[in-house]
């Protein structure tokens, strides 16, 4: 909006309302702009000269000075006074000075207070100096003709401050006056039906666009919905009397004015609220960013901490299933735990760690108070259950491995206790009968010493059957201090096999002694019977125990061990061929009784009288014995197989866990040395950690290679590897520390360049920074202690007592640890260096929208800023309760506070 003197005034020119005149003009010219946008005219030139030739029409002075007079009254009431008459009351120059000043905001030279015409004059020079030195060019414009009342040039000169200190300062949101008019006027009144303005002339005839402004601020004042689009005059004569009654603009102007000055009196403190409600939107929405990350913090600690609490009961459990494959179903769970569900929680920590880190910084960079979230949701807290899930953890696959390896001892031994416990009772099978019989009543001599020899060799096969009884029993203790679960079952045939036996020996003694008393009366003996029967139990004896042995089952772990027995068992069959010989000869006996029976016609059978075993039966276990031999042969090679299978596992893990743990140590170092390093700005040690994090992700695919290698090895129940230091456990844990690094240290960066943005701070600051702490940080474990962070500070320029670097100490170690952490340092920094909004600001912006109330109203809230924050702030704002307190009214001032952590809601 403009206006400007044309040539002579004499041209046609556009009113306001969109009327015309010709000749000259009779009121201000208002240039408005056209559709295009773009000015019909431009403003007024300083360097056109006041016309002093023109003669001023009776209308169009009085016009002007009644324009005039309104807008220097409407600033001189600022200061108390006024003026009655504009040519008089300018002349001494006081009023002039004392005008200037209230719509500068700037302080003029002290006035001559002489009531001479020198004193006068000079006081209008120093007011024309003043506007000179705005940038303003007076032509034609001098003192004396102020002085001695010269109503033309004082109309000029007013006009002319009109247009430096009114209309060419007007800018909203810092665009042109044009635009910027424009545009808020078209923001305002877009919910407004019948109004659309597009310019400054066709747009604003009807009156309903000022009826809009007013009633967008000040909606008591006027009833939109009672006006009509047809009533023009009715609408622009309300519109500017309601503004002059009740918002002390004055009705510069009657309807058939000019409208621009009026828009530009309503529009004229627009500014200062439009920054006030933008900077408190501002702040809200960093508040109701804040309070969303919050709320995401809280729920993701919530989740991680019951997945603790729910997994952490499964690994303290220590109940022990029954069987080898039970628990190795078990290791399979606890394996895909480790691989599957355990990792995202990892990842899941780390972001929460990052989370909180990085709402601490927004936090610390906005002036507000620190989280705290709610109790038992610490990151210390979250670490602590942490830490209690990992100590539970440890011990689990150490006592699941340990608990197979005992269930396979346990199966190892119960099978072999069934297998002797079978044997035995396979042998006990009828020696009672044996034993009770009364055959020697009836018996010749012969016979009874053939009994009593019988009985000796019984005897003797009883002793050697002594030594399977105490390993059945020794097995049964093992089992029993090895809480086998069929341990009752065990007690109880063991128990019974030494009952047996001890009833057995009884009987042995009993029968012993009957024999012997009979013997005496019996003297003849077959000694090839009794030489057979002698050498035939030891050979039952040891083929008994070849079986026993051959088929004893066996457990191993490596190849050597599969290498001793086979080894022991080529060094059995090296003794067949002297055990062939003892069976053809203890056969051979048998042959030489059936000669001599055959050869003297002696009465009876091949039934030997002192021993029990036949010539069958040691032919059949001696068969049995040559089959158990290739057999023993063909598992042993099995087993041996198996092992050099189990040495290549080991082997392939070992190579692979060997290339991938010194891998992970270097990516580790390689992140140290990139956190540490100058060599560019944050954007390019970012980019270049971001590389080291793709090279870190893609090689996830060798690590679960690795997992592969391994699940075979505990398939196959391998249990050592002595090929390599490295267990799947500390590739575990060196990923996940990788993995955790890389993040954190890319958070730590983008933690930096938000404060680095956010405050203001120079690329070069941060270096500058960054360089200063790296020089000092002289252990290079990113931390300084108290004085080399003394020396860091003077070498950056401050001069230091002593209660001033304890109050620096204080910021920055406030947990009095005796370090100073790289990041500390940074807010540090950035707080001496940056600039920040503060709870003052907010009170001021708020006091602007409020009109300099001590409190504000709802409907003042919802006009100013947006919906959602209007509403964000009013479930939020105190009621306020201080002097001329009204119903409704909210404590902006306790809210504003609050933001910063400086009072309580």
């Amino acid at each position: 909006v403009c206006a400007r003197q044309r040539e002579g005034w004499a041209e046609r020119q556009p009113l306001a309302h969109g009327t015309t005149t010709e000749g000259k003009m009779t009121q201000i010219d208002i240039m408005v702009p056209y559709d295009n946008g773009y000015y019909q005219d431009e403003y007024m030139t300083q360097e056109e000269e006041w016309d002093r030739d023109l003669l001023l029409d009776p209308a169009w002075e009085k016009q002007q000075r009644k324009t005039f007079t309104a807008w220097c009254n409407s600033h001189l009431r600022k200061a108390g006074t006024q003026i009655e008459n504009i040519e008089e009351d300018f002349r001494n120059g006081l009023k002039l000075m004392l005008l200037l000043e209230v719509i500068s905001g700037e302080r003029l030279p002290k006035p001559d207070r002489g009531k001479m015409r020198f004193h006068k004059i000079a006081n209008v020079n120093k007011a024309l100096e003043f506007i000179t030195s705005k940038g303003v060019k007076l032509v034609s414009i001098g003192a004396e003709e102020i002085v001695d009342g010269n109503v033309k040039m004082t109309l000029g000169m007013i006009w002319t401050i009109i247009l430096r200190f009114a209309i060419q300062d007007i800018s909203v949101e810092e665009t042109s006056a044009k635009e910027g008019l424009l545009l808020w006027c078209q923001r305002k009144t877009a919910p407004y039906r019948n109004v659309n303005v597009q310019n400054f002339h066709v747009s604003w005839k009807d009156g309903l666009a000022f009826c809009a402004l007013i009633h967008r601020h000040r909606p008591d004042l006027i009833d939109y919905a009672k006006l009509n689009k047809e009533d023009a005059l009715g609408n622009l004569n309300l519109a500017f009397a309601v503004a002059e009654k009740h918002l002390d603009i004055p009705q510069m102007l009657d309807a058939e004015g000019q409208a621009a000055c009026f828009m530009y009196h309503v529009f004229a403190g627009v500014g200062v609220a439009e920054t006030a409600a933008n900077r408190i939107c501002k702040v809200l929405g960093v508040n109701q960013e804040n309070e969303k990350l919050m709320e995401e913090y809280e729920k993701l600690a919530s989740e991680l901490l019951e997945w603790i609490r729910r997994t952490t009961p499964w690994l303290e459990n220590r109940a022990c299933e029954r069987t080898v494959a039970e628990m190795q179903r078990k290791l399979e769970d606890f394996r895909d735990y480790r691989r599957l569900h355990k990792p995202p929680r990892v990842q899941e920590k780390c972001q929460l760690e990052i989370n909180f880190n990085t709402l601490q910084t927004k936090l610390r960079i906005s002036n507000r108070p620190a989280f705290m979230p709610s109790e038992g949701k610490m990151v210390s807290d979250i670490a602590s259950a942490w830490q209690g899930l990992e100590q539970v953890e440890k011990g689990y696959e150490e006592w699941l491995l340990t608990e197979i390896r005992r269930l396979q001892r346990v199966e190892h031994l119960a099978g072999k206790f069934h297998q002797k416990a079978t044997s035995h009772e396979t042998w006990a099978s009828g020696k009672e009968e044996f034993l009770t019989q009364k055959d020697y009543e009836t018996a010749s001599l012969m016979e009874i010493r053939a009994l009593l020899r019988k009985h000796e060799a019984f005897e003797s096969d009883l002793s050697a059957h002594q030594d399977r009884v105490e390993q059945i029993a020794a097995i049964a203790q093992e089992l029993n201090e090895l809480d086998y679960h069929g341990v009752a079952a065990v007690n109880q045939r063991c128990q019974s096999i030494c009952d047996v036996w001890d009833h057995i020996g009884t009987l042995t003694q009993k029968r012993r002694e009957s024999l012997e008393r009979t013997e005496k009366l019996l003297e003849t003996v077959e000694q090839l019977f009794l030489e057979y029967a002698k050498r035939s139990a030891p050979f039952n004896n040891w083929m008994e125990g070849a079986m026993e042995d051959l088929q004893d089952m066996f457990i191993v772990h490596s190849v050597e061990e599969v290498q001793s027995l086979v080894a022991a068992h080529e060094q059995f069959k090296a003794t067949l061929p002297e055990a062939d010989g003892e069976r053809q000869a203890i056969l051979g006996i048998l042959q030489e009784v059936q000669k001599i029976i055959q050869s003297y016609g002696i009465r009876g059978n091949l039934t030997n009288p002192y021993s029990t075993i036949s010539p069958e039966d040691i032919l059949s276990k001696w068969d049995k014995v040559k089959k158990l031999v290739p057999q023993r042969d063909s598992s042993l090679q099995e087993e041996l197989a198996r092992q050099h299978a189990n040495e290549r596992l080991r082997r392939q893990f070992a190579t692979q866990a060997n290339l991938i743990g010194p891998w992970i140590q270097t990516r580790m170092e390689e992140i140290g040395r990139c956190s540490l390093e100058m060599g560019g700005g944050l954007e390019d040690q970012m980019t270049q950690l971001k590389q080291c994090e793709h090279v870190i992700v893609s090689y996830k695919s060798n690590i679960d290679n690795l997992e592969g290698d391994h699940q075979l090895i505990q398939e196959s129940l391998i249990f050592d590897n002595k090929h390599t230091n490295y267990t799947m456990e500390h590739i575990r844990v060196g990923w996940e520390l990788l993995l955790t690094t890389i993040a954190r240290t890319i958070n730590e960066i983008e933690t930096q360049i938000l404060t680095r943005d956010a405050k203001g701070i120079t690329q070069q600051q941060m270096n500058e920074f960054r360089s200063s702490f790296n020089h000092f940080d002289r252990k290079k474990n990113g931390a300084m202690d108290t004085d080399d962070f003394r020396a860091c500070l003077i070498s950056m320029g401050y001069d230091l007592g002593e209660v001033e670097f304890a109050r620096i100490m204080l910021l920055v170690d406030p947990n009095a640890t005796g370090v100073v952490t790289f990041q500390s340092f940074i807010d540090f920094m950035t707080r001496e260096t940056a600039d920040t909004d503060t709870a003052d600001q907010v009170v001021a912006s708020f006091r602007i929208l409020a009109t300099d109330k001590p409190y504000i109203l709802i409907d003042e809230l919802r006009r100013e800023l947006p919906c959602d924050q209007a509403e964000y702030c009013i479930a939020r704002m105190p009621p306020y309760t201080g002097p001329g307190a009204v119903p409704g009214a909210l404590d902006y001032t306790a809210f504003s506070t609050a933001l910063y952590g400086e009072s309580d809601l």
